[in-house]
């Protein structure tokens, strides 16, 4: 994977974000930061380049202005899915090489880790 990510010129820490972005659109720093488990100051940077380059955006809550929501852009969104395509290979992979049943118990003792 690490390859894959070298390819597309994409951190392994630039891809949690973008993979938790697609899956939970509208959250917060703090609720992004324990999700991909980064300390704050070092999401906040990384967040920043982010924005920088148009992968995130920032939106004021609509609920409370002190607030800040964090949303993929149109092209984060492409990336998330084009990183997307090499995680399903990768996993394809994984099936192909040891099994259905061994991937999904794999599966279940890393996600015990989380």
């Amino acid at each position: 994977m690490s390859q894959n990510l070298k390819a597309l010129n994409v951190q392994v820490e630039t891809w949690r974000v973008l993979q938790s972005l697609r899956a939970s659109q509208g959250i917060t720093m703090r609720e992004l930061a324990e999700i991909v488990l980064m300390n704050p100051p070092t999401l906040t940077k990384l967040v920043d380049r982010m924005v920088a380059d148009g992968l995130v955006q920032r939106q004021l809550a609509a609920e409370d202005q002190r607030r800040v929501h964090l949303a993929l852009t149109d092209l984060g969104v492409t990336l998330a899915d084009k990183i997307a395509l090499h995680v399903e290979a990768q996993n394809d992979r994984i099936i192909e090489t040891i099994g259905l049943e061994k991937a999904q118990l794999l599966r279940e003792a890393l996600d015990t880790l989380t």
